[in-house]
Parts: C-alpha cells; sequence; structure tokens
C-alpha cells in the first residue's frame, strides 16, 4: 500500500536529517587540526546588522594549526575580532591591520578527553533523534485503518531494519571521530 511506503520514506528522511545534523556537529568539533569550520557560526556586527563570518571576509587555513581571516573591508577587522572573542570559540586572535590571525593550540590529554565526550554527546542525541522517528512511524503505521496485520508487521520491519542502519551510522561516525580527536 502506498500510504505505508510514504510512512517508512518519512521515517527515512527523518534519520537522514539527524546524520547530517551529527556530520555538521561533529564538523565544529576540533581534532587538532585547523578548519575553516570552526569559526563558520560566527556572527559579525557588521553595519548594525549580524552577518555571517563568511560573508564578510575570505576565511582560509595556511597550514595545520592557522586560521587566516581577510576582511573584504578593512573596517570590519575591529567587529570581526570581537565577534571571535565573544563566540567562547578559545582563540586569541592577532591582527596585522589586513588580517586576523587564530593560532589554533594543540590540544592537551584533557580537552581531547573533553572533546571526546562532546562528540559522544552529539552520537548519542542522534541516535535518540533515530529512535523517536522509528518511534513516530511505528505510530503513524498503526494509525491506518483499512490495512491486514501482515503489511503493517513487514513495514514496521522495514522501519526497524532502517533504524539498526542509522544508529550504527552514528556510532560509526562517532568511533571515526574518536579516533580523530584522540590522535596525537
Amino acid at each position: 500500500m502506498e500510504e505505508l511506503e510514504v510512512i517508512v520514506s518519512m521515517t527515512k528522511q527523518e534519520m537522514d536529517a539527524a546524520i547530517k545534523h551529527l556530520e555538521h556537529a561533529f564538523q565544529k568539533i576540533r581534532a587538532g587540526r585547523a578548519s575553516t569550520a570552526m569559526v563558520q557560526d560566527v556572527i559579525v556586527e557588521y553595519y548594525g546588522a549580524p552577518t555571517p563570518l563568511s560573508q564578510v571576509a575570505n576565511v582560509m587555513v595556511p597550514d595545520a594549526m592557522t586560521i587566516s581571516i581577510q576582511p573584504w573591508d578593512k573596517s570590519a577587522i575591529g567587529p570581526i575580532e570581537k565577534a571571535i572573542i565573544n563566540s567562547n570559540l578559545g582563540f586569541a586572535p592577532t591582527n596585522n591591520g589586513e588580517n586576523i590571525i587564530l593560532n589554533v593550540p594543540p590540544l592537551t590529554e584533557e580537552r581531547r578527553r573533553e572533546l571526546a565526550k562532546q562528540a559522544k554527546a552529539e552520537a548519542e542525541a542522534s541516535k535518540v533523534t533515530v529512535r523517536n522517528a522509528r518511534q513516530e512511524g511505528m505510530k503513524d503505521l498503526r494509525k491506518i485503518d483499512g490495512v491486514s496485520e501482515d503489511l503493517i508487521k513487514d513495514h514496521e520491519s522495514k522501519i526497524q531494519v532502517l533504524t539498526d542502519h542509522y544508529v550504527k551510522t552514528c556510532d560509526d561516525h562517532f568511533k571515526t571521530k574518536e579516533a580523530e580527536i584522540m590522535k596525537v
């Protein structure tokens, strides 16, 4: 029945979204190397309007421990520095009049453990989202009238297979990220 397939498809979409969210969250968790993703969520007060950093400056990673931010408008250097300090990234920006340089300090063992815990929490939150999507899908299947119990059971098992796959994907992403974080 088409209605059952739509429910399975919608459940899969929600689970896909959970994985995409996890991948995005993992990009922000630094693993000892500089990355433009570390500053992608910095919002700069630019001419009175909150503006994403990427829209007021060119962000580059010249080497593994440095992020270089080159504003397109020199008058934006002050607001960019202020936004970086206020964003609690843990970096002290240095300004040479043309660029802002962020030196990414090497991670201590303690900091690595904290980041691994943060990654674990993100992975767990994604698994909860996947399981909630399963619950919703199962509820929706049971609401449909006039469908044989066997068909509903078949589609419930499809949703369970999807759930198992996406939970494993969360775990795999976490293992990869944890190894990346803990690598010295």
